[in-house]
């Protein structure tokens, strides 16, 4: 009798599939699975394989000395959490201009006028209109009294800037209707003497001028190359109730760009250089024109070549191999909008700017897998090889679905890489590796967001939402209606929360439901219905997806609760025949390639071929 133990080592998760094997009879005992620790194809990933390992064995009568052999996939490495980036055109305005949008503004109309700080209002007897600068150090009542008593007296006064949370409380006190905009955390940051602009829409409107860079262009006399640069300050404030811009001491716009730059694509046949600024589609179009791919490579003193460099040189570090071996085999490219702060903001506002994000498929010799296997047999005593090709394990495992028989092509839906394959009826094997899978549309949905971690991203990716809109009901997202009979928690009260396995976790965001989950579907579709897509064509006979008839879909991923359909649908168009693996009939769509390298192993072994 001997215990075999298939490792599948992936980007985000360590799986274990353990069969005990009697003669020629082959039996699975138990599964294990943990997180990756480190980047895959590295020695730090030892860890996470003993804690797979001993995951699988906790309810056996075995322990990790007991199995006679480890096998190991030969993992191609993709470092997504390290080479995704937004890859946009930084542009450093020099503090000329500032928006801000509080929640709960006072007021309503528009004003323009040089700015004043509230305790010289009284020694005011100009003609120019003026927007009144209010510290924290001044009562809502005091300062509503100033106020009416200035406006009484024939000073103009068409505004107020305050620090306070205090715009509703001054406006329901005033005789006259002025715009108020409250919050502004760094009243002394904004200059005195400067024209301001101050924009108050009515409740449930948005403001018109100041998010129109026209409109900011018109008040402020701008220029048209000026008027260019002040785009980020209106798109700030877009679909906002309020605002308030002001023209700043230096006087004019002024602004440093570091460009987004150029992607170098190096094929066997055919080269190709496209700009970053063409958007993804123009990219990738540039990747499949060149495949297959030799490297790829950034221009230098751009976003994209600072990138491309930092991943050749973080994997070098973490394999041991040389810079100049560290070649990137495929990228995958998505457009998206990322928040930028607005240079000059007296409360960090941001601005949605179009970005482009990237991922990044090292190319590594077989030679880290190795160091980790004799790392490995080292550690724990016991024989470690590497058994196989990802995919093509993947299709072997999968085999075990009930109801599937070759051909078959299958999608590996992992957390770093979208892997396809495909078995002919001879049984020979044909398979592609990807960049770009789950980490990425997370990279995404944190992004487009603007969510503290990659924790909370994670949640929102993986989770449906739902909307708490009493201390006793929730709305979810498909517009059902969740009763519960004991109050909820305080703090998720009016909060868009995921429901974590049975519990509310509050997204900390002011975004809608519906836009989270906008966010949230549009990353998915734009990384794995993309990279589904573009890894069977690469399989398909003759690139023609047409041809395949059935594909299994594997890995981490394809347990979600909404990429499946979303892939299903997708391919439904070509007339394919698509679904959900249960590898071994009980595993589902997990541990496909720790099931195949066992079967592998058994196979041969079997054939004398050992």
């Amino acid at each position: 009798m001997a215990l075999i133990a298939g490792v599948d080592v992936g980007n985000s998760t360590t799986e274990v599939a353990i069969a005990r094997i009697d003669n020629s009879h082959l039996e699975f005992i138990a599964s294990g699975i943990d997180r990756t620790t480190g980047v895959k194809g590295t020695k730090q990933n030892i860890r996470g394989i003993i804690n797979a390992l001993n995951d699988a064995l906790k309810f056996t009568s075995y322990a990790i000395d007991d199995i006679d052999l480890v096998l190991l996939n030969e993992a191609t490495p993709v470092i997504a959490d390290i080479a995704m980036e937004t890859i946009t055109e930084t542009i450093i305005t020099e503090s000329t201009i500032i928006g801000h949008n509080p929640s709960t503004p006072g007021g309503i109309g528009f004003g323009v006028g040089k700015t004043m700080h509230i305790k010289d209002l009284a020694a005011y007897n100009g003609a120019d209109a003026v927007i009144l600068l209010v510290d924290a150090s001044y009562d809502f009542a005091e300062v509503a009294a100033i106020i009416n008593q200035a406006i009484d007296q024939g000073k103009p006064v068409v505004g107020a800037v305050i620090q306070n949370d205090d715009g509703v409380l001054i406006s329901n006190r005033l005789k006259y209707i002025i715009p108020i905009v409250d919050e502004v955390r760094f009243i002394e940051k904004v200059p005195v003497n400067m024209l301001a602009a101050v924009e108050v829409a009515e409740s449930g409107m948005t403001i018109e001028t100041l998010s129109n860079p026209f409109g900011i262009a018109t008040v402020f006399n701008l220029d048209p190359e000026e008027t260019k640069l002040v785009v980020p300050i209106a798109r700030a404030l877009i679909g906002n109730r309020s605002a308030v811009v002001i023209k700043t001491p230096a006087g004019d716009v002024r602004a440093r760009r570091i460009p987004a730059g150029k992607l170098q694509i190096f094929g066997q046949r055919h080269n190709a250089s496209v700009d970053i600024e063409s958007g993804s589609e123009e990219i990738m179009n540039s990747v499949e024109k060149v495949r297959p791919i030799l490297d790829v490579r950034g221009e230098p003193g751009t976003n994209v070549g600072g990138m491309t460099e930092r991943v050749r040189a973080v994997m070098s570090k973490l394999t041991d191999q040389p810079l100049q071996e560290m070649t990137i085999q495929d990228i995958l490219a998505v457009d998206m909008f990322v928040p930028r702060e607005v240079q000059g903001g007296v409360a960090g506002e941001t601005a949605l700017e179009s970005a482009v994000g990237l991922a990044a498929m090292v190319k590594t010799n077989r030679l880290p897998m190795q160091q980790i296997a004799e790392e490995l047999q080292k550690e724990i005593g016991v024989r470690v090889e590497i058994e196989g090709v990802e995919a093509s394990m993947a299709i072997i495992g999968a085999l075990t679905t009930p109801g599937t028989t070759m051909p078959l092509a299958i999608v590996d839906m992992g957390g770093g890489s979208t892997d396809a394959a495909i078995v002919t009826p001879s049984g020979e094997t044909y398979s592609t590796h990807l960049a770009g899978a789950g980490d990425m549309a997370t990279m995404l949905i944190k992004a487009e967001l603007d969510l503290d971690n990659m924790d909370i991203a994670e949640d929102v990716k993986r989770y449906p939402l739902a909307k708490v809109e009493s201390m006793f009901h929730i709305r979810m997202e498909d517009g059902s209606v969740k009763f519960y009979n004991e109050p909820l928690p305080a703090h998720v009260y009016s909060r868009v929360v995921v429901l974590k396995e049975q519990n509310l976790e509050p997204i900390m965001t002011h975004h809608s439901m519906e836009r989270i989950r906008t966010v949230r579907r549009e990353a998915k579709r734009r990384v794995f219905v993309r990279n589904v897509l573009r890894a069977l064509r690469q399989i398909a006979p003759d690139g023609n997806i047409r041809l395949l008839d059935f594909v299994v879909m594997v890995g981490g991923s394809a347990l979600d609760f909404e990429i499946p359909e979303m892939v299903t649908e997708a391919l439904a168009e070509y007339r394919i025949v698509a679904g959900r693996a249960n590898i071994r009939g009980s595993m589902g769509p997990r541990n496909a390639v720790a099931t195949g390298l066992v079967l592998s192993h058994f196979s041969r072994n079997s054939k004398g071929k050992a």
